[in-house]
């Protein structure tokens, strides 16, 4: 029961992505981390190896970030059909019995390249530093440099992120509550 309650939440917190872009995939990452707290605050029998659950219901929002960016053109829209792609193998290769440790092979950098590329309109065009832009006053489409330049930085990062998940495991011994509460100490601990 608990499976399906959470996968309702999660399934229902994708769907924004398909009206607005970048405050959907917001909204969709979100929940998708939501679970970790939501599994903690109810108990309706558990999540048994919770990891490939997980990957399974990220399906959901995955699907509706690479049907979002069936819309773009240019280097926005082939990075994120290559990134979808990459990442759906490693998906397989997890499910198939590869283990967590597969996925550093197989980062989620798609996740950040979405969000990045439909963040690229709301932001102020102050702060487009090099980018042009079209007469309608959105970011003219990458250059095939920034691309590989936001590609590059993306992906650093999403790797460091996929290594404290899924090979060190930094956090599995952690709760969500308790994760949090250590965030929380750090940054306020300079103003107690």
């Amino acid at each position: 029961m608990e499976a399906i309650v959470i996968a309702l939440i999660r399934i229902a917190g994708s769907l924004p992505v398909l009206r607005w872009a970048f405050v959907g995939g917001l909204i969709a990452v979100f929940t998708d981390l939501s679970d970790l707290f939501i599994r903690q605050a109810i108990d309706l029998g558990g999540l048994p190896n919770y990891q490939e659950w997980d990957k399974w219901v990220d399906q959901v929002y995955i699907w509706l970030f690479f049907l979002v960016s069936l819309r773009w053109t240019g280097w926005e829209r082939r990075i994120a059909l290559g990134l979808f792609g990459w990442r759906l193998v490693g998906f397989v290769a997890f499910t198939a019995g590869a283990g967590r440790d597969i996925l550093i092979y197989f980062p989620h950098v798609f996740e950040f390249w979405f969000l990045f590329v439909a963040a690229r309109p709301h932001w102020p065009a102050r702060l487009r530093p090099g980018w042009a832009s079209q007469a309608d006053g959105a970011p003219a489409p990458l250059t095939r440099g920034e691309a590989v330049r936001w590609l590059l930085f993306l992906a650093a990062l999403k790797i460091f992120h996929e290594y404290t998940l899924h090979t060190g495991r930094w956090f599995d011994d952690f709760s969500a509550f308790e994760a949090a509460e250590a965030i929380w100490d750090f940054i306020s601990g300079p103003f107690s």
